[in-house]
């Protein structure tokens, strides 16, 4: 059992001690159905802290010939397969973690070399024979042991960008290791020797300079994870069985922590649900793995409506963006569109593949995107909070006036002529109205089935702030009668269906007419 091959299943162990162990292993019966095909080749990237090196741990756990695992998977849900044993333990894994290779290589310039030499002196060790002296290639080694005793291997690559991220700017390392990864992976070759390769890290491969490398893998992202999307995070019904266990108010826990949309999935941040319920408080965990220091560059990025599309979504709306113009070239941003997209596969936006649009994902990311935009000091946001802040002021205090009169300042402002006379810029400018709200609510729900129909928005004050912010319920009409908004709220029960979220509730319909661009305001307190 050595460092790089056949590593054995300690790493996973761990995990499997820990209070909290969500079952993942239905990823390995993909894996086993794919292995030696043209579909063995995975690269599942994910943002940090959702599980990518417990998946990698797991994987070398079961395929490594260096341990023997069966009693440590004979509860978990691979074990249920019909050919759980047929893989069991049976081949030579190559496990590297690019990240942690980099302190004792010496840094990035010597990391090739260095997993290059440590994995061949392993492996000699296994084929003293086949590995004579004097071979200092990883993937000539490789084919010399396939070609001489038929052997195939697995290949795990765990942050496996971290080179192609960190050292974008450095074309001598990015040309060796793009080099290598050929290598390893790509041509009739590699073919030969390859049962498996595994690759995961934070962004696709997608890449101008990697794609004649690697374009023979399949990818699996956070803009579309296909039939792997139960394995990026926690499921729903995990999270729920999880707040049973452990006592914690599930709809809480959604609204700080859902958001992710993979498939027909919705996708939780593992390390913020089991941090939730293990320290029992609901707050900001994202920054415990990392800075936003390290998005302000990229959102202060003067691209034609990037400001504008985050303060939107600050405020809760959904923006539309064109994700394939990406191209993780993140030294030269060529667009608004790139910067999403980047921020997509970092976990602070979710996307939405049906509509193509992104979207911050829950109450954690906002706060985190929050603090990254207001250090930043935009002029813009400045004014959205200021003139915001009048806005839910008036409407607490049931000034209609005043109300119609800053949502009709802010559809001038905001709205482009071209877009004006639009149904769903208006919707975008409630949105950003309330976007003081946001410190005192959470994220306006936006079509929500309540009642006998769906209400425009919600606005749900958080726990602390119940007591003295009412639940907000808006109805928004298109040239007509602004009473009529009022009306479909109360016929329709909108109310009904939050009356457990809070105290006081207020109706709000707003009307816009389109030939004298006036908007109109009703308001009233809702009687149970």
């Amino acid at each position: 059992m050595g460092m790089f091959v056949n590593s054995g299943n300690g790493a996973f162990q761990v995990a499997l001690n820990s209070e909290i162990y969500v079952d993942k292993t239905g990823l390995i019966k993909y894996t086993n159905r794919v292995m030696n095909t043209l579909q063995g080749y995975i690269c599942n990237s994910r943002p940090r802290r959702f599980g990518k090196s417990i998946t990698a741990n797991m994987l070398t756990a079961y395929y490594s010939r260096g341990c023997d695992s069966e009693e440590m998977f004979s509860n978990l849900e691979i074990s249920k397969s019909a050919d759980f044993r047929k893989y069991l333990n049976k081949y030579d894994v190559i496990h590297l973690d690019i990240q942690w290779c980099l302190e004792p290589a010496g840094g990035p310039e010597r990391v090739v070399s260095y997993i290059s030499e440590k994995t061949i002196e392993e492996l000699r060790g296994y084929y003293p024979i086949e590995l004579p002296e004097g071979i200092n290639s990883l993937p000539e080694a490789l084919s010399r042991i396939n070609t001489l005793t038929g052997k195939k291997f697995i290949v795990i690559i765990d942050e496996w960008d971290v080179l192609i991220r960190d050292e974008a700017a450095n074309n001598r390392v990015q040309e060796e290791y793009i080099n290598f990864l050929q290598g390893m992976f790509k041509g009739v070759e590699p073919t030969k020797y390859i049962q498996l390769a595994y690759l995961t890290g934070i962004l696709p491969i997608k890449k101008e300079k990697t794609q004649s490398a690697l374009n023979n893998f399949d990818e699996f992202t956070m803009l579309e994870a296909a039939n792997l999307a139960q394995y990026v995070g926690f499921t729903e019904k995990e999270v729920k069985e999880l707040c049973e266990k452990y006592d914690k108010d599930f709809e809480k826990v959604k609204k700080w922590y859902d958001g992710y949309l993979l498939e027909d999935y919705q996708v939780y941040n593992p390390k913020a649900v089991v941090s939730t319920l293990l320290k029992g408080k609901f707050r900001n965990y994202w920054s415990e793995t990392g800075s936003y220091e390290a998005i302000i560059p990229l959102i202060n990025m003067d691209f034609d409506g990037l400001k504008t599309a985050i303060i939107e979504m600050l405020s809760g709306a959904a923006v539309k963006v064109n994700t394939t113009t990406f191209k993780n070239d993140i030294v030269s941003f060529k667009s608004r569109d790139d910067i999403l997209t980047y921020l997509i596969h970092l976990g602070y936006l979710a996307f939405n593949q049906m509509d193509q649009t992104a979207f911050i994902p829950n109450e954690e990311i906002r706060q985190e995107l929050t603090i990254a935009t207001e250090s930043t000091k935009w002029n813009e946001l400045i004014t959205f909070q200021r003139e915001s802040e009048c806005l839910l002021n008036a409407t607490l205090n049931l000034n209609e006036k005043a109300v119609a009169t800053g949502i009709e300042k802010i559809h001038t402002d905001y709205v482009s002529s071209i877009q004006y006379n639009n149904e769903n810029s208006l919707s975008s400018v409630l949105a950003i109205a309330y976007l003081s709200a946001m410190q005192y609510y959470f994220k306006p729900i936006r079509k929500l089935p309540v009642g006998r129909g769906f209400a425009d928005f919600v606005f749900i004050p958080k726990p602390e702030y119940k007591k003295y912010y009412p639940a907000i319920v808006a109805e928004l009409k298109w040239d007509k009668d602004v009473h009529t908004a009022l009306k479909q709220i109360k016929e329709r029960k909108y109310p009904d269906s939050i009356t457990d979220y809070t105290g006081e509730i207020l109706l709000v319909g707003i009307s816009y007419d389109t030939v004298s661009k006036e908007h109109s305001c009703i308001i009233e307190k809702y009687e149970k």
